[in-house]
């Protein structure tokens, strides 16, 4: 039972801490401006009300008796009234109206209505308290005549409890205000973190972040600073020892082509060169490995345009691109999203005849699934290709040489677009690549 009430609480309480810090601010004065509001409603304006509202009946009663016992000085006794009580009286002998001028939810039309039935009965009052501005008309019906009554609105209820919402209610709101704008300017540094975080999460050098806010958030940011400095430190070196190694060893390779160029035996040349060849093709994919752990600038990019950039290189009728002509534009590398693609394409060239990519546009984010009809992966090394250095060499060629990044390289630029890429089996017999990045 506490369980599921946690949940619950949990599911309707607010996601970001903004709005869970001004519950915790704003809720205990809601609260109590509440209770204060209801407590003097209750006890205090209700009883006052009522207490003005019988002292006006019973003065009417008066007039009313008065009026029966002695109307010869009536002329006096109207005079009297209007000077000393602000009273308006008229004596005639109209009908009551047929319309009931009572506000059925109004407080003073309902404690008037309790007072004039208590004191002169059923059917023998008319009142109205809404065809005046600052005045209330009242109708007496005493035997053949009507005694009409028009009093000041303050002898019927009180006009203070205006002027008490208005001062409890507007330093509550004052205070509300004042505390939105130091919780903004408290969470804005939290904010600014946790973008930082998704930022350099997603492969971007945060060079421009500065710590701002509380001595806690502070010293948060100060240390995630120092984590990403730290990172791209141990970054940079392994892409500069990694690019270092495949540049020396380019030089001895060439040495070795040269020497092999002037052998007289053609076929052992051949054989070593085409080895050599293997090799400096396993050099180009290490530099280009290293190449994505390089910087790169973060800017807005339309897949479409990428994708048919690549068309014109590959100048191949055997790329078939489909989409819309929808802008699909979204924060990223350019350079590092083009040379995925280009690498899934290459692989499906390579080991199909045809391959279809088609471009769409989803909740919040972009699509691109790159279809080929060759041999295809089994299902159960969808995972395994993804690892550096893994080749399947079963369901490809064995003639094609590689060592085995290619894949490794994708993935690794896709997760740090916060996006993901999926392998499944296309729909013309081959392999089917999904690629999801975010907007």
């Amino acid at each position: 039972m506490f369980s599921g009430l946690n949940n619950f609480i949990k599911y309707i309480l607010p996601k970001r801490l903004f709005y869970r810090a001004l519950i915790i601010v704003a809720a205990p004065t809601i609260i109590l401006q509440i209770i204060i509001t209801v407590v003097f409603y209750d006890s205090v304006w209700i009883k006052a009300n009522k207490n003005i509202t019988r002292s006006l009946v019973n003065q009417l009663k008066t007039i009313e008796e008065v009026y029966q016992n002695d109307k010869k000085n009536l002329d006096f006794f109207t005079d009297s009234y209007k000077n000393n009580f602000n009273f308006e009286i008229g004596i005639n002998q109209e009908i009551f109206p047929n319309d009931s001028g009572e506000r059925r939810f109004s407080p003073m039309d309902r404690s008037l209505r309790r007072e004039l039935k208590s004191v002169f009965g059923n059917n023998n009052y008319w009142f109205n308290t809404s065809k005046f501005k600052n005045a209330v008309e009242i109708k007496i019906r005493s035997g053949e005549d009507v005694i009409e009554f028009l009093v000041p609105k303050e002898m019927v209820s009180t006009s203070s409890v205006r002027l008490f919402v208005l001062w409890t209610t507007l330093p509550s709101v004052v205070l509300i205000i004042i505390a939105l704008i130091f919780l903004k300017n408290q969470t804005k540094p939290l904010v600014k973190l946790a973008k930082a975080a998704e930022r350099f999460g997603k492969g971007d050098y945060v060079n421009d972040f500065r710590a701002s806010g509380s001595q806690e958030i502070r010293k948060a940011a100060f240390e995630f600073d120092r984590m990403a400095k730290r990172i791209n430190r141990h970054l940079n070196q392994r892409a500069e020892m990694l690019s270092g190694i495949s540049h020396d060893l380019r030089t001895p390779l060439t040495r070795l082509k040269l020497q092999l160029a002037m052998l007289k035996q053609k076929d052992i040349s051949e054989k070593m060169s085409k080895d050599i060849d293997e090799m400096e093709k396993m050099l180009n994919d290490y530099l280009q490995f290293a190449k994505t752990q390089t910087q790169e600038v973060t800017t807005k990019i339309n897949i479409n345009n990428i994708l048919s950039s690549l068309k014109k290189n590959f100048n191949n009728e055997k790329l078939i691109i489909e989409n819309n002509n929808e802008i699909l534009e979204l924060q990223g590398r350019p350079t590092a999203l083009k040379r995925s693609f280009e690498n899934i394409i290459q692989n499906g060239l390579t080991y199909g005849e045809n391959v279809y990519v088609h471009v769409q546009k989803g909740n919040k984010r972009a699509l691109v699934i790159i279809e080929d009809d060759g041999p295809g992966i089994p299902e159960d090394q969808y995972k395994n290709v993804f690892k550096p250095f893994f080749r399947l060499d079963k369901s490809r060629s064995l003639n094609q040489s590689g060592v085995g990044l290619g894949l490794a390289i994708v993935e690794d630029i896709i997760n740090s677009h916060g996006g993901n890429i999926q392998l499944n089996k296309s729909k013309y017999n081959g392999l089917q690549v999904k690629i999801s990045l975010p907007f």
